[in-house]
């Protein structure tokens, strides 16, 4: 089989839970699970989710009142929510807890009635969801674009089932929604209709583009999504410019509170980590293993390791990026929580430890030749996001990975005009152009022996 055919089909299997399913991963998940003696159920994957979930819930009652929750809302659901929003600072932490527990517990929702299994995919997704509900995502922006996706599916005479995840993922277009209805002064009739018929239509040729844009990185950008995202919102951007409309892309973000939301950070990884170890006979057996995986596309941790080992690489990438903030000095706020999310969710999904460090060392690297303060939250969040291109520093080698982390950083910084905000995932975006530049440099000059036959190597 040639390469590109291959990669064409890996690239539809990245959008396709049921290929993911195939019996064979579930014959090598069965057998990970057998041997930690622990009957890890898809059930019990989904009770995990459903308990992290509702912590972020209860966690919204400890930062705020019922009341100036509701109040809350009222304002991100009404906001533009561009980049950078952030939930925390134009209304308040509860809200953002608050909004971001509904917005995963309808995911989850979606997803269990859809009867999808709860693999690294899914996990990545729903934590992508949970992490960009604190500055972007809301309850008004995410239906229409959803409902595209779906129809795309009723289109192709498929089930539904094979695009959720990427109906999650696609929801990184929020914000075309919600900039239409309320940004950009239309009545709000009018703003409603456009607003989700622009959704609608993004969400309906994502999936597509998606598969497709898989060639373009050949798998080392992990948001996958994002660049097709960044793609779509780009043109959405350029029809809105052409009309005479201009959107607002300024930073609006929270500072000085740290210290709670730190100890919010450490409990629920740390909660994390014990069901992990739990599920793993108290040991760290098999994290070893993990991270001798590149993380390339598609790279289901969950089936190659098994849960409990998934569960202590998440954690662990938690604490990571979390003491990477606090240690330069930056802010939590919902942004860069909303980071530290993403990088935890892939962490069923792509990264690790391993292939996660050096693009961190590349980005801060080059924030210190650069105009963009290590500490601020523009800066932070190319670290973190950055490690989208995870899969180059675990296929390469760690100074590879350090080169994608230093050229991210000046790359992320200047396609977000092209796109006015409108995709969330704008290291997604970013990351696509830098994997697509240097994933054929490194194999030109010899770092491959073979690209076909390693991609292929990824998945024994």
């Amino acid at each position: 089989m040639e390469f590109k055919d291959k990669l064409i089909q890996d690239g539809e299997a990245v959008l396709d839970n049921s290929a993911i399913e195939s019996s064979e991963n579930v014959l090598i998940e069965e057998e990970v699970l057998y041997i930690n003696n622990v009957m890890v159920t898809d059930k019990l994957k989904y009770m995990v989710m459903t308990m992290m979930t509702l912590f972020l819930l209860i966690s919204s009652l400890v930062f705020n009142t019922p009341s100036e929750i509701m109040s809350g809302m009222k304002l991100i659901i009404v906001s533009p929510s561009t980049l950078v929003t952030d939930y925390f600072e134009i209304a308040n932490i509860g809200s953002s807890l608050f909004n971001s527990a509904l917005i995963t517990m309808v995911g989850i929702i979606v997803a269990r009635v859809n009867k999808v299994e709860m693999n690294g995919p899914m996990i990545a997704a729903l934590l992508t969801l949970a992490g960009f509900s604190f500055f972007g995502k809301n309850l008004y922006n995410t239906w229409g674009i959803m409902a595209g996706v779906y129809t795309y599916s009723v289109f192709k005479k498929e089930s539904f089932d094979k695009y959720i995840v990427q109906a999650l993922f696609s929801t990184a277009l929020g914000p075309l929604i919600s900039c239409i209805t309320f940004g950009i002064e239309l009545n709000l009739i009018q703003g409603i209709l456009l607003g989700n018929l622009a959704g609608f239509m993004a969400g309906f040729v994502l999936p597509p583009l998606a598969s497709h844009f898989l060639l373009f990185h050949q798998g080392y950008s992990i948001y996958n999504i994002g660049f097709t995202a960044g793609i779509i919102g780009m043109f959405f951007m350029a029809a809105l410019r052409g009309l005479g409309f201009q959107t607002e892309t300024a930073v609006h973000v929270l500072s000085g509170m740290n210290e709670p939301l730190s100890m919010f950070l450490i409990l629920m990884f740390s909660i994390m980590l014990f069901i992990g170890l739990f599920l793993n006979q108290f040991s760290f057996k098999g994290l070893s293993d993990l991270f001798k995986l590149s993380g390339r596309l598609s790279s289901d941790f969950v089936s190659q390791v098994g849960f409990g080992i998934v569960l202590i690489n998440m954690s662990l990438l938690g604490f990571l990026s979390m003491f990477y903030v606090i240690l330069l000095g930056g802010d939590l706020n919902g942004p860069v929580i909303g980071g530290i999310f993403t990088v935890v969710g892939f962490g069923a999904y792509g990264k690790h430890l391993r292939n996660v460090v050096p693009i961190l060392l590349g980005v801060y690297i080059a924030s210190l030749f650069n105009v963009y303060d290590t500490a601020s939250t523009v800066a932070l969040l190319a670290a973190l996001f950055g490690t989208t291109l995870a899969p180059i520093a675990g296929h390469y080698g760690p100074i590879h990975g350090i080169i994608a982390g230093f050229l991210h950083m000046s790359m992320t910084m200047n396609v977000s005009y092209l796109h006015g905000g409108m995709n969330l995932y704008n290291n997604g975006f970013s990351g696509g152009f830098v994997a697509a530049a240097l994933a054929p440099l490194f194999e030109s000059v010899g770092f491959l022996k073979n690209r076909a036959d390693n991609y292929e190597n990824l998945y024994k």
